[in-house]
């Protein structure tokens, strides 16, 4: 019975968490205006070669799908002015399978530094592969407000 209970405040905290997710993402799909309350925002590869807009100490995450039993991984994140956002973090999402092989996730939290543009790019890619264009890019601009 105990354990029934952690699952239900799982789904339940899961579900507030998508339901926010999704509010913070929709409008345009060009741009994300955040609200003023300093919640993170939340992207992922379908934002790639878009723009958001954070205010100043806002956070932002970015997931990208990565599947490392393939060698691949995405390269560290290249922000064309880290004075305007910072990166605070990354870690690595494990599968919600016990299958072999099964993707997972890259994640890495940003912050916004000061007012500006700023432009984050990464490649997902095998490391020891040179002269090979990368499998998938993500590009995303961030202005800060």
């Amino acid at each position: 019975m105990r354990k029934t209970g952690w699952v239900i405040l799982g789904v339940v905290l899961l579900a507030g968490l998508l339901v926010g997710v999704g509010t913070a993402c929709s409008g345009s799909g060009a741009e994300v205006n955040a609200n003023a309350s300093q919640a993170a925002i939340n992207v992922d590869s379908s934002y790639s070669g878009k723009q958001v807009e954070l205010s100043v100490g806002q956070p932002l995450v970015v997931s990208l799908d990565s599947n490392a039993s393939t060698g691949y991984s995405w390269t560290q994140p290249q922000i064309s002015d880290d004075s305007v956002l910072g990166a605070t973090g990354n870690q690595t999402i494990a599968p919600q399978t016990s299958l072999v092989g099964a993707p997972g996730k890259e994640q890495w939290t940003f912050k916004a530094l000061k007012k500006g543009t700023s432009t984050i790019s990464m490649e997902y890619r095998r490391p020891w592969e040179t002269g090979i264009p990368p499998a998938e890019t993500f590009d995303l601009t961030v202005v800060v407000k």
